[in-house]
């Protein structure tokens, strides 16, 4: 073969850009123009062998891939991780095959004879490389894959095969993983027990083997030193940490067979019974899924965001796994529903005002980039924020206003219907759309149109006055509600507050301005507009957590000038809100700008004390500088101060104790 070679913490309110990195295993792993347009042939499986040296960060491994192709395709064009070369690509007939290495790390290769209509290919790739994860891959700014100790990992967006269609073209895959005794390997279609063999470098090593037989996507690999498993219950949920980590594998059993069961009950049985959960090291994404599997970052094992985290990550083995998107365009769907299913689990373990609390967030992701209809979100990067938050977030809300629509009964026998036709198959908008109004028998076209086709969001004013009847039979109340959607039309609640009964009534809502009467007994005192927010709105405070996460997603990607400018524009939108000072105040230590960063640090402790944790980690912060700048006396202060508040959101207390006893100090190369 030819082969040419062409630290600051954002605690509670950094859950949103937790759950983006986490879906970047959701989204796609090739170039953005790559992905738009469907691939130009199709993978149906694999058959991988390899093994893994961790001591050298060494990869070897030989893939047979199965496909089909178009009978006129000249080249076929397969994504490959840049640090991994190729040495040998066969057909199956034993031909060497010319291949050319691209400079985002993809081969073109060229068939021996012209392809077949409809007949089956297999091609056998030989490779090998060193994955530190420190190397430049498939995505820039994200390790995706490293062969190392205590942990390995070869997530699918990595690329580590011969691949295509990421997301969108569904295979299966039988391997076999070798990997230094001691060292357990988890995969999708884990078959018996590890048999003992010897490596190439002659030492005494495991083979696993592994057969998903499903289509899916089962292409990644973890190898790590774990201790367990931990399970709970009936035992088909298997937690695996290392040793660092194993006094919260108990806990954590406890909360994912939960969720586990929580979404069993919800969506109907998953394809497997089995599922491995698995810890992941600090240095790569937050979290992953594969069928079968679900892993997790060590740092968010036992705290509270994790549970959200672990929950958002279990329901893709629905979807996800169970259904994929047909193109990236239809990605809402699964993104979107397992961003869905995560709150669902948090409005059934601490009830509703828990969830609307979450939904706060999540609307303000769904309109932080709303400038492109659901149905164009393959446009964009699947890495970027744009498209994360287009499908995860919009997504979620659109399940929650189709669930507020046609009711709780209806919306799960519409997911429940959609999983059930649509199993280890793809799934399209129109797919779903078709579901939700069979199981609805409802006519939803209005409906999908706004939120899937359009944009914005109808910000909601209301005036009405007031009319005594006659006869002593209470009073009507007259009035229009407002918004600036001309073609939005959508049923939505009205709750009049009176002297006696509180009365609630649906409005169709219909264009610009629609009309109401409600008659009441007593006197109204107050007419609110969609009180429980099953309509995503556009308000002013929302206004404010956009900027907020723009700015908190600009930091992720080390452009502060630009976040800056964001938590400005929130606190214009807002100059009492604590959070926005509290980013600004981050930004400014991280540059070392330490009066500006304590002049900011104090403003959040002057302002709206929202969210209640900006109070602690204030203190805190400003304590730090302190000491930073050779003033014990006064960081001591501050440390006491943030203990005084007992509120140890992300161990805040148990850290301000720790600088009591022991000044901060700025880590090496911080």
């Amino acid at each position: 073969m030819k082969v040419s070679q062409s630290n600051s913490r954002q605690l509670l309110s950094r859950y949103a850009l937790v759950l983006l990195l986490a879906a970047c295993t959701l989204a796609a792993a090739t170039p953005a123009s790559a992905q738009r347009e469907r691939p130009a042939l199709n993978i149906t499986g694999y058959v991988i062998d390899a093994e893994l040296d961790p001591a050298t960060h060494h990869l070897t491994a030989t893939a047979v891939v199965s496909f089909t192709a178009p009978a006129n395709l000249d080249v076929v064009t397969f994504g490959f991780h840049p640090a991994l070369k190729v040495t040998k690509i066969t057909d199956e007939n034993g031909k060497l095959l010319d291949g050319e290495r691209m400079a985002d790390g993809s081969i073109r290769v060229t068939p021996s004879t012209p392809f077949a209509a409809g007949q089956s290919e297999h091609w056998t790739f030989v490779y090998d490389g060193i994955i530190t994860g420190n190397e430049d891959g498939p995505v820039q700014g994200l390790k995706l894959a490293a062969i190392q100790e205590p942990i390995s990992y070869l997530l699918y967006p990595a690329r580590w095969f011969p691949m295509t269609g990421y997301m969108t073209d569904r295979f299966t895959a039988e391997m076999h993983i070798r990997v230094p005794s001691g060292m357990q390997v988890f995969a999708s279609g884990m078959v018996g027990a590890a048999k003992h063999v010897k490596l190439s470098n002659g030492k005494g090593g495991d083979e696993y083997d592994f057969n998903w037989t499903k289509p899916g996507f089962p292409g990644t690999v973890i190898a790590g030193r774990y201790v367990g498993p931990v399970s709970v219950g009936a035992g088909n949920v298997k937690v695996y940490t290392t040793i660092g980590h194993q006094a919260s594998a108990n806990e954590l059993a406890q909360t994912a067979t939960k969720e586990y069961d929580y979404f069993t009950d919800t969506f109907g049985l998953p394809e497997t019974p089995r599922l491995y959960v698995v810890e992941l090291p600090n240095d790569t994404l937050e979290a992953a899924y594969a069928p079968e599997l679900a892993a997790i970052m060590g740092a968010h094992i036992g705290d509270k965001p994790g549970i959200r985290l672990l929950a958002n990550t279990i329901a893709h083995q629905w979807w996800g796994c169970q259904t994929s998107p047909k193109t990236l365009n239809d990605a809402w769907v699964t993104n979107g529903m397992s961003r869905y299913g995560e709150l669902m689990y948090v409005e059934d373990q601490t009830g509703r005002s828990a969830m609307r609390t979450a939904l706060e967030d999540v609307a303000a992701g769904a309109l932080a980039y709303d400038t492109m209809p659901l149905s164009s979100a393959g446009r964009q990067d699947p890495f970027s924020p744009q498209f994360q938050s287009m499908t995860l977030d919009k997504g979620g809300m659109v399940f929650h206003m189709l669930r507020g629509e046609i009711g709780d009964k209806l919306f799960l026998a519409t997911l429940k219907g959609a999983l059930s036709q649509y199993s280890d198959q793809s799934i399209t908008t129109e797919d779903f759309e078709k579901v939700a109004e069979e199981q609805s028998q409802k006519q939803l076209l209005p409906f999908f149109s706004q939120w899937i086709d359009g944009t914005g969001a109808p910000q909601f004013t209301n005036k009405y006055a007031v009319y005594r009847l006659g006869n002593n039979k209470g009073f009507r109340t007259i009035g229009e509600i407002d918004q600036d959607l001309d073609l939005f039309r959508m049923p939505v609640n009205l709750r009049i507050e009176t002297d006696g009964k509180t009365v609630n009534q649906d409005v169709e809502v219909v264009g610009t301005n629609t009309q109401f009467v409600v008659d009441t007994f007593g006197r109204p005192r107050r007419i609110s507009v969609d009180p429980n927010d099953w309509v995503l709105k556009a308000t002013p405070d929302l206004q404010v957590r956009i900027a907020i996460l723009k700015g908190q997603q600009l930091v992720a990607q080390d452009d502060l000038i630009g976040a800056l400018a964001e938590y400005k524009k929130a606190l214009v939108a807002n100059p009492q809100s604590s959070l926005a000072s509290y980013r600004i105040g981050e930004v400014y230590f991280t540059q070392r700008n330490y009066q500006a960063a304590v002049d900011a640090f104090r403003d959040s402790l002057r302002g709206d004390d929202e969210p209640p944790w900006t109070e602690v980690w204030g203190h805190i912060a400003i304590g730090k500088i302190f000491d930073l700048t050779g003033q014990r006396d006064r960081a001591v202060n501050e440390y006491r101060l943030a203990i005084q508040t007992n509120d140890n959101t992300q161990g805040a207390v148990n850290e301000a104790r720790q600088y009591l006893q022991k000044p901060f100090t700025q880590p090496e190369g911080n």
